[in-house]
């Protein structure tokens, strides 16, 4: 996949750290321009600045993407620098307590949601419409093996993941005649920054714990980052509504 995003514009979300730094990494030693956006502002402008230094050149957008005002401001500041959007990567996202259902507290719930499902719903509503008038695009999400099954982590990140992938295959199929193609990667343990404030006296942790010897190695970022890049590319352009495990095998045990 060499230079196979050269000219190309991306969004990625999460990109100041994990998994989404190693894809905006990957993007531009492959030719994109990356749009880096992270509520961590000073991590978005290293990753900012990491990728001027490949040679492609790079915008750093930081805010709260559950905010409609900051996702609106994203995409019009990217149109504005670049023209187009050909790929947008949904990749930010938060952690739950391990929580179960009669844990789990009404801000804990909307938090989670709103991050990993209202987030991504708000970027593709708001990407699409350039998409379509491009007759080109592609949506990457970062689901999760949590998204495939119930013994991964606890409610609210379970029931985020499994909205996000509704929302891949949804959309996947509503924009397929259009040139827009909309995919899913499913990570298992993966080695990234992502926080989990375990609440050590739930429910939730106990019964999770009876299927960890399930999980298998931790990957790394970069591996994960892999996938994404190439559902992104050209060379997946027959491929959409897919949910792409990246796991080790975890989802076939």
């Amino acid at each position: 996949m060499t230079d196979s995003y050269q000219g190309k514009t991306a969004i990625v979300t999460g990109g100041g750290s994990g998994i989404g730094r190693a894809v905006a990494l990957q993007l531009a030693a492959r030719g994109a321009n990356v749009v880096v956006a992270d509520i961590n502002a000073e991590r978005a402008r290293e990753v900012a600045d990491d990728i001027l230094e490949i040679g492609t050149k790079s915008l750093a957008v930081s805010g709260d993407l559950a905010e409609q005002r900051v996702v609106d401001a994203l995409v019009r500041q990217t149109i504005s620098e670049f023209a187009t959007i050909d790929l947008l990567v949904n990749n930010a996202g938060i952690m739950d307590d391990m929580s179960a259902t009669h844990e789990v507290s009404d801000d804990l719930w909307s938090r989670v949601l709103s991050v990993n499902l209202t987030a991504p719903f708000l970027l593709s509503r708001a990407v699409l419409p350039h998409m379509l008038a491009q007759g080109r695009g592609a949506i990457v999400n970062t689901a999760s093996e949590a998204g495939l099954r119930g013994s991964a982590a606890g409610t609210a990140y379970t029931v985020s993941k499994h909205g996000v992938i509704g929302l891949t295959k949804s959309t996947a199929v509503l924009y397929k005649e259009h040139g827009v193609r909309v995919n899913a990667v499913a990570p298992g343990g993966t080695q990234t920054n992502l926080v989990v404030n375990v609440k050590t006296d739930a429910m939730g942790l106990a019964a999770i714990g009876t299927y960890a010897g399930n999980v298998g190695r931790i990957a790394q970022a970069d591996e994960v980052a892999a996938a994404i890049v190439f559902l992104g590319s050209d060379e997946a352009s027959d491929i959409t509504g897919v949910v792409l495990p990246v796991d080790g095998g975890w989802s076939a045990v």
